[in-house]
């Protein structure tokens, strides 16, 4: 039975690290400072910058003491006092320098080996070590956090994540700047700032993988997120393993850290076990289980002072590895039979990174502060500007350079046509951009092979039209006959209307509907004669890739020297060392942005003490070197390019490149010419099905209205009969059995005596008809039947008459208005038609009736499809 992947084994070994601050001996920076202002500057300016003087002692002093044993809030003196140790920088020189600040010697411990420390007279010590006590806070904030809590554990890792960031920083600003001298300390060290950031990642990442077996995510996620913990817990090893760390941390750091490693990657191979073991992907499994209990067997023979959290998650994970590992051997030995293979064979299994660094530069964005905001020198703030504008200028310059050899190369080679011509060669050349997407776009629609299945559908639209109105059409004829049977045997007695005056108005719509499906299919029929003759013009489109169908530069049939090869070999050389200096100017522009952004020397205008000229010409004399490279790799490219057009003139004329160029065009137009014929074909099928289709609910409304005329004048019957039956039962009730003679001449009407009026249409409507001089006795003259038909002084609109618009190319035939509530449907023209599709119906005097499809023009009138215009 497996383990139920809910429950994380790495998750009970809930211990990670805190890093323990640095110490330092206390310093007065109140008293260098002042005297520094008041001997530079005046005693004016020294009162002035008193609370800055007084504010800065007395952060120092909290650093010293932790004044407040809160961590957050030890965390914000320390974030106050590295911003206003940055300000310090950029107004106070601090060194041996008679003339600087020199009574100033910052002296640091070792965190991790504390008889060891640091002595410096500069303020890049102190801002190191400021910056590693802020992310040991940052650890131990996280450490403080309740961990067994999804909510806990959410803050922990926030609070390791900015840990991360704060060594992160330190690692790239301020240890470098620390290191210099012989005074001091490892764990201020490049390679102890990166270690300690992959820790405090690992650890953070711990804490999302716990979440995330909390939340219960699937075992691929789960593993995937482990693989990363294990990940950075390998590159904080790997760090701790060299110099100089290897002999400056206790064993049982690296203890801790390896079986940390260790742990997450068997815990990724167990979470991916059980997502092969769902995949039955059998002998995967086995290799990737095998593979953990190894990673555990060989980490606990190193385990000598270990927690014990650590220990009791390595045996329980172990045990569940064991157990999925018998089982999958068990299944894999009698059902799969698959071969297991090597776990160095396997892909490295999947990690995804849930944490990053967190950002400091905001967080210690000194900018905004406005200490010591009056010590800044005037002539050092134009001195500064000045120098910008000389830096912005150089910048401006070579940028404008680069700009102009990469246009020139750009240029140089479209007149060339390389490298479409090589490619052309290879055959890997390929249309332009706007005519592949054309093409692609006719492809998947079906392209001209579709057409055939479009065609198709036409014709089954049509016939069901057919079927429907024949259908509709029997309908009536059908209740005429009867009608007419009826009328012949009782005579005058037959007093209701005859159906054909009923269904006028019916049979006349089915009439235009007729001479539509009649005109219909003649279009149809001349887009089936369009499309056989144009598919030979259309075929190239079906072409996958359409590249195929293009001509292709060919090799000489006969050549005298057989030198092709070298030819071409020479030219796509040339052409990748072109390509190479143009990624170096992108390169060059980049480090010329990134140099200026840099190039602060506000500290240097502050301490500087001889001609500012010198100094601006010494700090310019920094970009020399990229203007150097930017003027070689200029002129390297315009002896390229005259060598690459020499090239391409004699690849030109050993491969007939004009020729090549002719039918390549040539082979463009015809395959513009098929799409701009497939698009008019296209769109002409697409007119017709949505006319087949909005045709087919008007005849199936009319057949519906059909439906219902039949059922009422079926019910107006039978009581007809009835009524016929008692008024001959009243003219001959002397006759014997009268009732039996009448009912072997006429059918009978069945037990149903009810009212017609209780199973009609409750809606209020009018009679068929109006009697003359009739009294009203019978019951069928008071039964008010639906209307099938307006008015007779009211003409009907055409059958899918559209509404005019106002974009309308041509205003529409003019006919008569239907009254509300006799709503006829109207006659959806194709798109491109103007005007209704088709009309069936009289004209007005002087119009031309439209068709729907007419022969089509060589040219088609502007806004108009070729296929269906009017006449």
């Amino acid at each position: 039975m497996a383990a139920s992947p809910s429950s994380s084994t790495a998750a009970s070994a809930n211990i990670v690290l805190a890093i323990f601050e640095k110490k330092t001996n206390t310093v007065d920076m109140y008293r260098p400072l002042r005297n520094y202002v008041a001997y530079h500057y005046s005693e004016r300016e020294a009162q002035n910058v008193e609370d800055d003087l007084q504010t800065l002692k007395q952060l120092r002093y909290e650093i010293e003491r932790h004044l407040d044993p809160s961590l957050p809030a030890r965390r914000d003196v320390l974030q106050t006092y590295f911003k206003s140790l940055c300000l310090v920088e950029t107004r106070f020189p601090i060194s041996p320098d008679p003339d600087h600040v020199n009574a100033l010697t910052f002296v640091w411990f070792d965190a991790f080996k504390p008889k060891q420390k640091a002595s410096q007279q500069n303020i890049h010590l102190e801002k190191a070590a400021v910056l590693f006590n802020l992310g040991a806070v940052y650890s131990q904030i996280g450490c403080s956090y309740d961990r067994n809590t999804v909510d806990g554990r959410r803050q922990a890792s926030h609070a390791f994540i900015a840990a991360a960031g704060s060594f992160a920083f330190l690692r790239d600003n301020a240890s470098m700047k620390a290191s210099v001298g012989n005074s001091t300390t490892v764990d201020l060290s490049v390679e102890c700032a990166g270690m300690l950031e992959k820790l405090m990642l690992a650890q953070a990442q711990e804490c999302v993988f716990e979440n995330t077996i909390a939340k219960g995510s699937t075992p691929g996620v789960c593993a995937k997120i482990s693989r990363q913990v294990g990940i950075y817990y390998e590159e904080a090893l790997a760090a701790l393993n060299v110099a100089p760390l290897s002999q400056h941390f206790e064993k049982s750091w690296i203890v801790h850290v390896q079986l940390k490693a260790a742990l997450f990657y068997a815990e990724a191979c167990y979470r991916y076990g059980l997502e092969l073991h769902d995949k039955e992907e059998i002998a995967e499994e086995i290799s990737r289980l095998r593979s953990a209990v190894n990673v555990l067997t060989e980490a606990k023979k190193s385990s000598k002072g270990a927690a014990v959290q650590i220990l009791d998650a390595i045996g329980k994970l172990e045990a569940n590895i064991n157990r999925n590992l018998e089982r999958a051997v068990k299944e894999n030995d009698r059902v799969y039979l698959m071969r297991v293979p090597s776990p160095s064979s396997l892909a490295p299994i999947p990690s995804f990174s849930m944490v990053k660094p967190m950002a400091m530069n905001e967080v210690l964005d000194a900018s905004k502060e406005k200490m010591f905001a009056s010590l800044v020198p005037d002539s050092s703030a134009k001195a500064l500007s000045r120098y910008t504008e000389m830096v912005d200028d150089v910048i401006r310059t070579q940028a404008e350079k680069l700009q102009q050899a990469s246009e020139l190369t750009r240029v140089r080679l479209k007149e060339m046509e390389l490298p479409d011509s090589i490619l052309a060669l290879e055959g890997n050349f390929t249309l332009p951009t706007s005519l592949k997407e054309d093409v692609e776009a006719v492809q998947i629609s079906g392209g001209p092979a579709g057409l055939e299945a479009e065609l198709q559908q036409l014709k089954d639209l049509r016939r069901v039209n057919q079927e429907l109105l024949v259908q509709t059409e029997e309908l009536l004829q059908k209740e005429a006959r009867e009608d007419s049977q009826f009328r012949s045997q009782f005579g005058t007695k037959w007093t209701r209307p005859q159906s054909s005056t009923l269904t006028k108005n019916l049979q006349d719509r089915l009439n235009r509907f007729a001479g539509n499906l009649k005109q219909a299919a003649e279009s149809d029929g001349r887009i089936e004669r369009s499309v056989r003759e144009h598919l030979a013009l259309m075929s190239i489109l079906d072409a996958r890739p359409i590249e195929s169908a293009l001509p292709s530069l060919a090799r000489p049939i006969m050549s005298f020297d057989q030198n092709e090869d070298a030819i071409v070999g020479s030219l796509k050389q040339s052409l990748r060392q072109l390509e190479t200096l143009g990624a170096q100017r992108a390169g060059l522009e980049d480090m010329l942005k990134d140099m200026k952004r840099k190039d602060d020397i506000l500290p240097k205008l502050m301490t500087s003490t001889g001609s500012y000229d010198d100094l601006f010409k010494k700090e310019l004399a920094k970009y020399d070197h990229i203007c150097d490279e930017i003027a070689q790799n200029i002129e390297a490219q315009e002896q390229l390019l005259l060598q690459i057009q020499a090239q391409n003139d004699e690849f030109s004329a050993i491969f007939n490149l004009e020729d090549y160029k002719a039918s390549r065009e040539k082979a463009y137009k015809q395959i513009e010419a098929a799409i701009a014929k497939f698009r008019e074909i296209k769109d002409n099928i697409n007119e017709g099905l949505k006319f087949y289709v909005t045709l087919q609910d008007a005849i199936t409304n009319v057949k519906q209205q059909s439906n219902d005329f039949v059922m009422t004048r079926n019910i107006q019957c039978r009581e007809m009969i009835e009524d016929v039956q008692r008024q001959l039962a009243g003219l001959s009730f002397q006759d014997k059995n009268p009732g039996a003679s009448f009912n072997s001449n006429y059918p009978s009407v069945g037990s149903q005596n009810q009212r017609a009026s209780t199973q009609t249409d409750p809606r209020p409507q009018a009679p068929y008809y109006q009697p003359v001089e009739q009294p009203p006795v019978a019951p069928y003259g008071h039964h008010a039947p639906p209307s099938y038909g307006g008015p007779a002084h009211h003409q009907p609109p055409p059958p899918y008459h559209i509404p005019p618009s106002s974009t309308a190319p041509y205003p529409p035939p003019q006919v008569h208005q239907q009254p509300p509530g006799n709503h006829e449907y109207g006659q959806p023209a194709y798109p491109g038609w103007r005007g209704p599709y088709y009309s069936a119906q009289a004209q007005q005097p002087g119009s031309v009736p439209r068709p729907p499809y007419t022969i089509p023009s060589p040219y088609p009138p502007p806004h108009q499809s070729g296929y269906y215009k009017q006449q």
